[in-house]
């Protein structure tokens, strides 16, 4: 073995190393003074929803120039944890402190309430909302029997008295809130104190102030709770909906013999 090829062979590889070395130092230091030194940065790991709670598994830390640090940056994940998203965020967008909040009154239900409208509650039973399969953030029409002339079974009506009706919340469970009923949660959120509702006897409703009236006139004075049907949240169109009455309900074989039959009792009462 040539041990004087061997060591020169050692010696340019050692010097291309240092060379090499040299020249990512030198490049370093272009790029720290001008983007500056590297700092530590938290962003999403994941699509963040707006109102969501953000814990250690939504985010993670990266290293950019400090430079390309955005204001308001957090420096470590920790100080993110328990903490609500006020705009939507996108999975590797930094997490700044104008994006987020922490809980309190102004994530309650009235941020959720669009301007111009109004937030109503109403009473439910299982029958009555879908089995409770109703959640916030979905859209619901709303039947109701009609009964103008108390007691009188060819005239009582039912009605879809409002269509497309967002449900801001079942109970005390707000549209995007926090914890949800049925996923776990850290021993961290657990400490903030916020509820769990699993069961609601209430809905409230987003309706225009008009919608508020016309629901609580048909509350107060039919005696009747009104009915929710499920729609598609997609599904905008608002269509005209013809009552339906007893003579909807049977088949034409029937029809001429119930308007028959009535027309004989609207005849005796009127000669009682």
């Amino acid at each position: 073995m040539n041990t004087r090829a061997f060591t020169l062979a050692l010696i340019i590889a050692a010097l291309a190393v240092f060379m090499v070395y040299t020249y990512i130092e030198d490049e370093k230091s272009v790029l720290f003074s001008k983007y500056g030194t590297e700092v530590s940065v938290v962003i999403a790991s994941r699509d963040i929803n707006e109102l969501e709670l953000i814990d250690d598994k939504k985010v993670t830390l990266i290293t950019v120039p400090k430079s390309f640090a955005a204001p308001g940056s957090f420096s470590d994940k920790k100080s993110i944890e328990n903490k609500l998203a006020t705009v939507p965020i996108k999975k590797g967008e930094q997490i700044t402190k104008p994006r987020v909040t922490n809980p309190g009154a102004k994530t309650g239900l009235s941020g959720q309430v669009s301007r111009g409208r109004r937030a109503l509650a109403i009473q439910i039973t299982e029958r009555q909302a879908v089995s409770k399969l109703i959640k916030p953030g979905d859209r619901v029409d709303i039947l109701a029997p009609i009964d103008i002339t108390n007691g009188r079974k060819d005239m009582q009506k039912t009605s879809t008295v409002l269509q497309d009706i967002l449900v801001l919340s079942t109970g005390k469970s707000i549209t995007n809130a926090l914890p949800i009923y049925g996923i776990k949660t850290a021993r961290e959120i657990k400490k903030m104190n916020a509820q769990v509702f699993s069961r609601f006897n209430t809905v409230t409703l987003e309706l225009t102030p008009y919608q508020a009236q016309k629901l609580i006139w048909l509350i107060a004075y039919s005696g009747v709770r009104p009915w929710l049907s499920l729609r598609n949240n997609s599904d905008k169109e608002i269509v005209r909906i013809k009552s339906t009455d007893i003579f909807d309900v049977v088949d034409e074989d029937e029809r001429a013999e119930a308007k028959n039959y009535f027309l004989q009792q609207n005849k005796k009462r009127g000669t009682q």
